[in-house]
C-alpha cells in the first residue's frame, strides 16, 4: 500500500492505543505551534552530527511531497531549521518536521503555518560541513523510526507505524473508530463503570 492518506483521519491516541508505549515518542516532541494540524506521511529519515545541519538541508531537497521528515539531531545547542528552510519544504510539498532536536525562526514558521513537532527553539545555526547517508534508522523522541515508517503527528502526540505493519494498523484503527462513533456516551459510561467496579472488587476495594 502506498497511499498512506487514510492516517490522517486517524488520532495519534488510537494508534497509541493499538500500538503501544513504545510506537509513540516522548512528551519533549511537541507541536511549536497552537492547534497543530495533524500530519501524517511515511518518514524520509535523517542523522545529523552535534552542531551540524547539513543533511538536514540536504533532506528538503530530497524528500516526497507528502513525506515527514523525521530528524535525530546530535544536540540541542545548534538549530537544524529556519524560516527559509521551513518555508522550501512547504513549497515542495513536505507534510511537516518531527525532529530530536531544535529550530530557530519560530515566529516566521508559525506565521507560515507550517508543520514542526520538535523540542524547542534556539536563535544558533548549526554548521554545514559534515556527509553523511540519508535515510537511515533514525532513534526520535525515544521511537526507532525506519525510512517509510507512516508517522502521525498532533497536538495529542507523534505515533510511528511500522511500514511492515501499516495496511494492518489503518484497518483496525478504521475500525475501532467506527465502533466508538457508533457507542452513545450512555453505552460506553455503563460499559466503564461496570470494568471498573470488577477491577475494584477484584483488588479487594471496601467502600
Amino acid at each position: 500500500m502506498n497511499d498512506t492518506s487514510g492516517f490522517k483521519a486517524v488520532p495519534p491516541t488510537t494508534l497509541a492505543d493499538l500500538l503501544g508505549r513504545e510506537q509513540v515518542m516522548d512528551v519533549g516532541i511537541r507541536p511549536l505551534r497552537s492547534s497543530a494540524p495533524r500530519i501524517a506521511g511515511p518518514a524520509f529519515t535523517v542523522r545529523c552530527p552535534p552542531g551540524d545541519n547539513l543533511m538536514f538541508h540536504a533532506a528538503i531537497y530530497r524528500a516526497a511531497p507528502d513525506s515527514v521528515i523525521v530528524a535525530e539531531a546530535g544536540d540541542m545547542d545548534y538549530a537544524l531549521a529556519g524560516g527559509n528552510v521551513c518555508a522550501v519544504a512547504q513549497r515542495r510539498g513536505i507534510a511537516g518536521f518531527v525532529i530530536d532536536g531544535v529550530i530557530r525562526d519560530l515566529a516566521e514558521v508559525r506565521e507560515m503555518g507550517f508543520p514542526v513537532f520538535a523540542r524547542g527553539v534556539i536563535p544558533v545555526p548549526g554548521t554545514k560541513t559534515s556527509v553523511r547517508p540519508l535515510n537511515v534508522p533514525v532513534r526520535c523522541g525515544g521511537v526507532q523510526v525506519h525510512p517509510g515508517d507512516i508517522v502521525v503527528a498532533d497536538e495529542e502526540g507523534v505515533v510511528v507505524t511500522p511500514h511492515a505493519l501499516q495496511e494492518q494498523v489503518l484497518r483496525d484503527a478504521e475500525a475501532k473508530l467506527a465502533k466508538e462513533a457508533a457507542q452513545s456516551l450512555d453505552a460506553w459510561e455503563a460499559a466503564h463503570r461496570s470494568r471498573i467496579e470488577q477491577l475494584l472488587g477484584e483488588g479487594g476495594f471496601v467502600e
